[in-house]
């Protein structure tokens, strides 16, 4: 999977800006300030159909400007697949050849000034995907450009609250599956309609009987959300660990289940909201040191100072920030391995300015995996990449 240029027009602070990226290495260096995160937010718009960073999608919009469009060319790894053979992955033939695709967003804050009459509105849609020039539903847009987006703010899956690391799940599986991408917007829909009910039933005393559709529905989509959560949770802890570091992640799911939800029925309704299901679940980062070896129940003496490294600690309240970095640079790698491990394509990696937040031996893994896969690099700092093997493309803003 390749991304061959980006073209984008009133998009942040860009009028029109055309990008033509390598099919290895591309470093984007500008001061702060001058887009360089904004172009990976455009691509990672074009992958997801959302944006990292934007809280309202009409704020990618330029500014005084009536709408915005994001472009990218592609080169996608397509499978012809020769359905004579039994159905089993192992005896599958499949021949592959890489393909043209274009993918599009269009963004509007609702409304389109047509011509130079300023009282000339027509009211449109907020955000249009195309595939191929044809418009395309958000579940059939997303996943057809695979990303692994890796910048500063990743810090806050450690330590920030458990609403970032749903995202970050989230975010994750529905690039690599369309039926999980499904199932989240039926969940997230069937929860508020939930919700309302339980107001009703606590306000208004309308019966216990309206929920029985929607306690289904949560149920079916919810065990899909949690299975493959858990699923990726543990592809992550079969990830190697850095050296002298072993981190893994401990999945803190809340079932869904007919059980679950009469157990908590009375007090759901008290509190007007659903209280089971995988929009409570959470992930924990653990740290074990390994440096001393395996003899977990060593103690390491060092004139008053005593070193335990009998049990994994509890990554955020427990362990340094640089430790912290350092676990999310080991799932981000996980990241990447798994995305190629489901879909058969290398992701394209997204690295925004992270040199800064890595010591050098962490940037000397970042950089060795980089060259792996077409990799995008933002950098204030042209310092780093000295370190760099010669990049196929320097863009300077």
């Amino acid at each position: 999977m390749l991304i061959k240029s980006l073209k984008v027009d009133d998009f942040r602070n860009f009028t029109k800006k055309e990008i033509k990226f390598s099919a290895g290495l591309t470093v984007i260096v500008g001061d702060n300030a001058t887009g360089k995160s904004n172009i990976l937010e455009a691509i990672y718009l074009l992958a997801t159909g959302k944006s990292f960073k934007a809280k309202l999608e009409s704020e990618m919009i330029r500014y005084n400007s009536d709408i915005a469009r994001i472009s990218a060319k592609l080169r996608i790894l397509n499978y012809d697949v020769d359905l004579t053979e039994e159905n089993n992955p192992e005896t599958l033939n499949t021949k592959s050849k890489m393909q043209n695709t274009s993918l599009e967003a269009v963004l509007t804050d609702g409304e389109v000034q047509i011509g130079e009459d300023s009282e000339s509105i027509k009211k449109t849609q907020k955000k249009k995907l195309l595939v191929n020039g044809l418009p395309k539903r958000l579940i059939d847009f997303a996943g057809n450009l695979k990303v692994v987006l890796f910048g500063p703010w990743d810090l806050d899956l450690v330590t920030e609250a458990p609403s970032i690391r749903r995202r970050f799940l989230d975010e994750v599986l529905s690039q690599v599956d369309r039926e999980y991408r499904r199932g989240v917007l039926l969940y997230e829909k069937g929860v508020r309609q939930r919700n309302k009910l339980l107001l009703r039933i606590r306000d208004e005393g309308i019966p216990r009987s309206q929920l029985l559709y929607w306690d289904k529905l949560l149920i079916k989509h919810g065990n899909y959300i949690t299975e493959k959560r858990s699923e990726f949770i543990d592809f992550v802890n079969r990830t190697k660990d850095f050296k002298d570091r072993d981190y893994s992640l401990t999945y803190d799911l809340s079932t869904i289940s007919e059980e679950r939800l009469a157990k908590y029925a009375n007090e759901e309704v008290y509190a007007g909201t659903t209280l089971v299901g995988p929009h409570r679940d959470d992930f924990v980062f653990e740290i074990r040191n390994t440096k001393y070896g395996s003899q977990d129940q060593s103690v390491i003496r060092n004139s008053n100072l005593e070193i335990r490294n009998s049990s994994p600690r509890d990554l955020a309240r427990f362990g340094s920030r640089g430790e912290a970095r350092m676990g999310v640079l080991w799932l981000k790698l996980a990241e990447l391995l798994f995305v190629e491990s489901v879909s058969g394509e290398k992701p394209v990696l997204l690295l925004d300015d992270i040199f800064s937040e890595l010591d050098h031996e962490h940037r000397k893994i970042v950089l060795q995996v980089s060259e792996n896969q077409q990799t995008i690099i933002t950098t204030a700092d042209p310092h780093y990449i000295e370190e760099l093997t010669i990049p196929e493309e320097i863009i300077n803003l």
